[in-house]
């Protein structure tokens, strides 16, 4: 069984935190991924950064554009993962990120160098279920989850699809808009949810518009999962002298409020 399908068989509600990955910086990176994996966090969602993250809002757009300033590629996104395995064999690693960093490193490479590294399962924003077959081909290969988003917007044949070609767990977007947006209503999201459960046995988690342990609270209660992503980014933004403590404490704060 894969990390990520023991991990939702394991915890009654998964918590699923975003960081980019180089930012602030490489180093950093990685302490927070251990702090996350040590502090409540059930998978890691690692960005990838990339010059156009067009399904972004300014927080992580920041983030994104500040570790591509530095030079951070794909490369060195799985190296991280690979440093963290060293000490961490258990928590699900996704690669959050857009498909041009993958086409230029080469589908096949690309897949067998996750795997090697520790990479469970790969999201790409701007690719969609209809044209994944050339890479999921080796994602598969290579025992990597191919997970896919849908929209409040998709309709029932693109979610039956997608269903189809999802692995690990379907990533419920709670709203229109883009990462960090703050219009979260729980009755929609709780049909929304019961229309997906029509066509996928796999987990649901809901991403987009996540923000605190109340909002994390009630989204809980009627999905499998939450991710919280834009608040970990701002947090760490915004406590350049104790950024791992303020993300150990936002994580632990949040898996207690999903503890239904």
């Amino acid at each position: 069984m894969s990390r990520i399908k023991t991990t939702f068989s394991q915890k009654n509600k998964v918590l699923i935190s975003y960081i980019c990955a180089g930012y602030p910086d490489i180093d950093t990176t990685l302490s927070l991924m251990n702090i996350l994996a040590n502090n409540g966090t059930d998978i890691i969602e690692l960005g990838v950064p990339f010059s156009d993250p067009m399904a972004d809002g300014p927080i992580i757009q920041r983030a994104t554009q500040c570790a591509v300033e530095n030079g951070v590629t794909l490369n060195d996104v799985l190296a991280i993962v690979a440093k963290f395995r060293q000490n961490n064999s258990h928590t699900p690693v996704v690669l959050m990120g857009y498909l041009n960093p993958i086409l230029r490193m080469g589908y096949e490479k690309f897949a067998q160098t996750a795997s090697k590294s520790g990479v469970d399962g790969v999201l790409t924003v701007d690719c969609p279920a209809e044209y994944i077959d050339s890479l999921a081909i080796f994602l598969k290969q290579y025992k990597i989850s191919p997970i896919f988003m849908i929209a409040p917007t998709t309709e029932t044949e693109r979610i039956q699809n997608i269903a189809n070609k999802a692995d690990g767990f379907i990533y419920c977007v709670s709203l229109k808009g883009v990462t960090g947006s703050i219009h979260l209503d729980t009755n929609e999201v709780a049909k929304r949810i019961s229309l997906l459960r029509q066509y996928t046995k796999l987990p649901i988690a809901v991403g987009f518009g996540i923000k605190t342990a109340e909002d994390a609270q009630r989204i809980a209660s009627v999905a499998d999962g939450i991710v919280v992503g834009s608040s970990f980014v701002q947090l760490i933004e915004q406590s350049s002298e104790n950024i791992l403590d303020a993300v150990a404490d936002f994580s632990g704060r949040l898996k207690n409020a999903i503890k239904l």
